[in-house]
Formats: structure tokens, C-alpha cells, sequence
């Protein structure tokens, strides 16, 4: 089956009714990130439908379980981006997201860059600095995929929501130790099962507010 066969399946059981323009630059986001794996190593996964299907489809996993009123003309980070995970993706399906991808290894960086050069995504702006040295309050939302233990990605990256922001945390197995050492003054507010398309695997979006 073609790259662009297994995106529109996927892209369907996900309800994510996308143009063909955005789906091509899907694609064109999986080709470059491939390219350049190749010389940085940005992802152990290497074959480009396991990408689509643990890159791309469970970036957009959080879509669905997100009400518009979190998404339109928001301010997003996306904490320890990596390769722009899930910050690119998200930022090409919904143009209308400001989204902030921090990152502090320098090749990462790069690439991201030239993402955002390549696929012309202005909606996307690419922060190099350590998370904990940014200033606080810029942020509707900040999201991070498998960044760190819930604890840690609240300790450090709490700081940068305004007043009302929300926390969201991609997860495996959202086990109940790890939940119940959220820091004082935090709560987990919801705990969504996502579903990834092709994926036999647990997912979960955690959601932490202030207390």
C-alpha cells in the first residue's frame, strides 16, 4: 500500500477530514524527516509507514480528543520537540494554532528550521533554549510526547502557560503512581484513551491544570 493510501486511511478512522494540499505536506514532512535521519539520526524508526503510522498518525491522535475552543488561534509549545514531534504535524493540520517548538540539541533544531522553510509553515516558530530558562506565561497549552515523567515536565515547563493553560502529555500507559505525583498546586484534570490507526499499542493524553 502507497504512503499516501496509508495517510488517508488513517486520516479517516482518525475522523480527520484533510485536504489533499495538507496531505501532501504531510508527506512531504515524512520525506524530509527521513532525508534527513539518514545523516542526524533524529528517530530510531527508520522505514517511512512505521513513521507514518508512530510519527505522524499519533501526533494527530490528540485531535479528536480536543475540543475546538483548545486549538483555534491558540498559543501552543511543544516541549522537547525532537524532530517536531507533535508540534509539525499539528502545525500543518491546523494552520490557525501558534505553535513553539523548544528544543535545546542543535541538529533537531536545524531540522526544524529547515521544516519550516520547506513546508512554509508561519505558524510555526522554533525555539533553542533549555524549557526551565524561558519566560512564564506565554502559553495557552504546552504539550510534550514522551518528554519526561509527568512530574518533571510540570516542574519544568508549568511556568510557561498563562493563567488558565492547560499541560498535555502523549503517554504510553498512564500508570497510576506516575499520576498521583503530580506537584502540589497541580491536578490532573482528564485522562483520554487515544487511538492511533495501525498502532497495537496503549495510548493516553493526560491533562494537568493548576490546582
Amino acid at each position: 500500500m502507497s504512503l499516501s493510501l496509508r495517510l488517508e486511511e488513517g486520516l479517516a478512522a482518525l475522523g480527520l477530514p484533510l485536504s489533499a494540499e495538507t496531505q501532501t505536506k504531510l508527506l512531504a514532512y515524512l520525506a524530509l524527516l527521513k532525508k534527513w535521519n539518514k545523516t542526524y539520526n533524529l528517530t530510531a524508526i527508520r522505514d517511512e509507514a512505521e513513521m507514518l503510522t508512530q510519527h505522524l498518525l499519533d501526533s494527530l491522535s490528540i485531535l479528536p480528543a480536543l475540543q475546538n475552543s483548545a486549538l483555534a488561534a491558540r498559543r501552543w509549545a511543544d516541549v522537547g520537540s525532537g524532530a517536531g514531534l507533535p508540534g509539525i504535524p499539528l502545525a500543518i493540520v491546523r494552520p490557525d494554532l501558534e505553535m513553539s517548538l523548544i528544543e535545546t540539541v542543535e541538529k533537531k533544531s536545524a531540522f526544524q528550521r529547515q521544516a519550516k522553510i520547506e513546508l512554509a509553515l508561519p505558524n510555526v516558530t522554533v525555539i533553542s533554549q533549555r524549557v526551565e530558562d524561558l519566560p512564564g506565561g506565554q502559553f495557552d497549552a504546552v504539550v510534550s510526547r514522551a518528554f519526561a515523567e509527568l512530574v518533571d515536565f510540570v516542574t519544568l515547563a508549568g511556568h510557561l502557560l498563562v493563567q488558565n493553560g492547560k499541560l498535555y502529555a502523549m503517554k504510553g500507559l498512564a500508570a497510576e503512581a506516575e499520576l498521583k505525583r503530580v506537584p502540589p498546586g497541580w491536578a490532573v484534570t482528564d485522562r483520554i484513551q487515544l487511538h492511533v490507526p495501525g498502532l497495537d499499542a496503549q495510548r493516553h493524553l493526560i491533562v494537568i491544570e493548576r490546582a
